[in-house]
């Protein structure tokens, strides 16, 4: 399969990879999913102009999707890839919630794929021409997150439980794990920058080991009451992928 040039290549892919996992059962459809629903609204931007320089995004977003795209092809083929791709990969098959599997594939797409696409991207130019786009698309990724956490209750019936042990915490777990991403991602991004394309290699590995880290704590959280209640959540949610996509797609724009 080639590698995507244009945003709208990068969806068909995607929708590739959630047919598949729909037919599949497979739940690393749960991110993909909530991957287009992103890419789609930053193409939606683009094509009204919203940006301060929207051909300049483009080549970042395809970018930065071809990251993700090599990571799932390797993957599902038996190639090397980032540790923190592999392990969430991996656990497609554990019993964690919908929330863990979706905020997996966020760590490890934002934290380093973020990072290696932006720095990539402005090779030669000055970073911070970037900055105030790459900000633009933290607002469009907490559009998102609100939509899938006004609608992952449809999907996980005891989400309500981790209200119980903090006020807002489901969400406050995905807003915090996505500005903190952001933010690490563009604080990598300008390290790799600063290094160049050509010796940046052995960072690239440092940004992942740090990244597999923070994955262990999603899939395992220190708290034992956290750890305990997702447990519950995760045993009495909605297990088929096909279910799950299409209440989460419902009403969409």
């Amino acid at each position: 399969m080639h590698r995507p040039t244009t945003i709208p290549e990068v969806l068909d892919q995607l929708d590739v990879i959630i047919e598949q996992s729909i037919a599949n059962n497979d739940r690393i459809g749960l991110f993909a999913y909530i991957y287009r629903r992103t890419t789609a609204e930053i193409l939606k931007e683009i094509q009204q102009n919203n940006f301060e320089d929207n051909a300049r995004l483009e080549k970042l977003d395809v970018a930065f999707a071809n990251l993700y795209l090599d990571a799932y092809h390797n993957y599902i083929h038996n190639k090397p890839i980032s540790k923190c791709w592999e392990f969430a990969f991996h656990t497609k098959n554990e019993s964690l919630t919908i929330l863990q599997h979706i905020l997996l594939g966020m760590n490890a797409h934002i934290n380093l794929d973020l990072s290696v696409s932006t720095s990539a991207t402005m090779h030669g130019e000055n970073l911070m021409a970037i900055e105030n786009d790459f900000n633009k698309v933290n607002d469009i990724l907490f559009h998102i997150v609100n939509e899938m956490q006004d609608r992952l209750s449809k999907v996980s019936s005891l989400m309500f439980l981790l209200d119980l042990i903090g006020k807002n915490t489901d969400e406050k777990m995905i807003d915090f794990s996505m500005r903190k991403a952001r933010q690490q991602a563009w604080n990598s991004a300008n390290l790799l920058w600063s290094l160049g394309n050509n010796t940046n290699t052995e960072a690239i590995d440092k940004i992942d080991v740090l990244v597999l880290k923070l994955s262990q704590i999603i899939k395992s959280p220190k708290s034992k009451i956290l750890k305990f209640v997702l447990k519950c959540i995760a045993k009495f949610e909605e297990k088929d992928v096909g279910v799950i996509i299409s209440k989460l797609q419902r009403n969409s724009f």
